[in-house]
């Protein structure tokens, strides 16, 4: 958290500007459909977000990886390495208190309510202020003096945005 704070008290001047433009874009892009939105059988993106809060908060921790009666791996299988299962874990513990019908396993498949959508566009909106923008300036802060051009570079990258927003 102290690293967070510092390096967030750096970003100042035309940082500043490109830190509140990276958001605006975020929030713009979060307002677009979704890839794969409404297209069953696999509904994208968004999907695999949602389905990976699903496994993560309803199997046993040593279930997240195994094919079993309650994780078909060839429907969105949690593919990532276990600290981002973790992280998947956390959102869906509280993504369950906004929505539970989003994170119900085997019910939930396709889950596209609103209120749905606003909590996994959020989270990932959150999760970029709190872990990547932090991240972003402390790498550009190893790599150059003149590290906030590169920080805002990161942060403005438009994979970033667009893919998870």
């Amino acid at each position: 958290f102290a690293v967070h704070v510092q390096c967030m008290s750096k970003i100042d001047g035309i940082g500043g500007l490109g830190w509140a433009l990276g958001l605006l874009l975020r929030f713009g892009f979060a307002l677009c459909p979704h890839s794969g939105q409404g297209k069953p059988p696999m509904f994208g993106d968004y999907e695999a977000q949602r389905h990976w809060m699903e496994l993560t908060t309803a199997l046993p921790l040593l279930q997240w990886y195994e094919p079993t009666a309650d994780n078909d791996l060839q429907y969105w299988g949690l593919d990532y390495p276990p600290l981002m299962a973790f992280h998947s874990w956390l959102l869906g513990t509280i993504g369950h208190q906004v929505d539970p019908t989003c994170f119900a396993l085997h019910t939930s498949r396709g889950h596209e309510s609103l209120q749905c959508k606003a909590f996994l566009r959020s989270s990932v909106m959150v999760s970029d202020l709190l872990i990547y923008l932090p991240g972003a300036v402390y790498a550009a802060k190893s790599f150059a003096e003149a590290w906030q051009p590169l920080a805002l570079f990161l942060w403005l990258l438009p994979p970033l945005g667009i893919i998870d927003h």
